[in-house]
């Protein structure tokens, strides 16, 4: 069932010649359920980097900004309906879906990774390695992608799921053998809720992404706005302040 979770991000004035003050909308979709990207605390708000880029974002184009969770299978058509107007939910950019949405420029970068349960006996993560085990992966994703299209011919059998939660759980019931997720949301969950019955098998090599924003591919004027907001968040040091509070490393 879709989740519609709304939280005032920014509400700040824009000046309008002749017109007055008043605010424009601009309304933001993310996951929620991608932490610590973006998730859903305790108090059913948004929280995570994500959401504080969009919040930074919002505050610096001087925009009244909404922003709601969207499962992840249904993001994009929803953006192509005009259910709202940005997606600020971790996306990577690539060719298949430049061919439906237009992305800003990059706000991190990230690459995939696997995990697997502590006393497996797997040592690398090349595709072979997968003969015949089962691994999991998050469906609509680059990391369902990469597991379908590499893992797959290679001999794996390829289970996806509607989050990374769910992948995550049955990886560490012993339902799953390997997991293929982004490294960052991935390091997250073993550090906290994985840290007792798994471990980082490692990097794979050759999947190194770039995250943006999507919006319409007609919504230019607000892909510059966006690109402008970033490049100066980045250059104050506002989003280096926001990556702190998630990341001890450089993820741009």
């Amino acid at each position: 069932m879709k989740r519609l979770i709304s939280t005032t991000l920014a509400s700040l004035g824009l000046f309008v010649a002749a017109a007055g003050v008043q605010a424009d909308t601009i309304r933001i979709a993310t996951e929620g359920a991608y932490p610590p990207f973006n998730y859903v605390d305790s108090n059913n708000q948004l929280r995570g980097m994500d959401v504080d880029i969009a919040n930074a974002l919002c505050a610096k184009m001087g925009a009244e900004c909404t922003l709601v969770a969207q499962d992840w299978d249904g993001i994009i058509p929803a953006l192509l309906a005009k259910k709202y107007d940005a997606i600020v939910a971790s996306m990577v950019v690539t060719e298949e879906r430049q061919k439906k949405v237009a992305f800003t420029d990059r706000y991190y970068s990230t690459r995939l990774a696997m995990a697997v349960g502590k006393d497996s006996k797997l040592s690398d993560t090349k595709p072979e390695t997968f003969k015949g085990l089962v691994v999991g992966a998050q469906s609509s994703s680059t990391q369902g992608v990469y597991a379908e299209d590499v893992l797959a011919p290679a001999g794996a059998e390829i289970k996806l799921y509607p989050t990374p939660e769910d992948a995550h759980m049955d990886l560490a019931s012993g339902r799953l053998d390997a997991v293929v997720h982004d490294k960052f949301p991935l390091l997250d969950w073993l550090k906290d809720g994985g840290k007792d019955c798994c471990r980082l098998l490692g990097d794979i090599d050759g999947t190194d992404d770039q995250v943006a924003i999507a919006v319409r591919q007609e919504d230019n004027a607000l892909r510059e706005r966006l690109n402008k907001a970033l490049a100066e968040i980045i250059a104050d040091g506002t989003y280096a302040e926001i990556v702190k509070r998630y990341f001890d490393a450089d993820i741009y």
